[in-house]
């Protein structure tokens, strides 16, 4: 039997390709919102990122989500991802 191929993405925080499985997708709707995307089904421009403190904030440095979703992206929104990702994890 033929082996199923992974998908696999990189992190936008720490460069790093894993498992689609393993990492939230964050996604820009057309009308410029930012959130993160649990289920992978929402419509927009995705990223994918750890579900980790360290990564998101490697990406706020690196300025990894402003370069995927080629748009600005302001500290409020960051700390609103970290405050879902918080929720999500515990």
């Amino acid at each position: 039997m033929k082996q199923r191929k992974i998908p696999l993405r990189k992190c936008v925080g720490c460069q790093e390709m894993k498992n689609k499985k393993e990492l939230v997708r964050v996604v820009r709707t057309q009308e410029g919102e930012v959130s993160l995307d649990f289920t992978g089904k929402k419509p927009g421009r995705g990223a994918y990122i750890c579900p980790s403190k360290a990564c998101l904030e490697a990406a706020h440095k690196s300025r990894g989500l402003e370069r995927s979703f080629k748009a600005g992206i302001s500290p409020e929104i960051y700390q609103a991802l970290q405050e879902e990702l918080d929720n999500e994890n515990v």
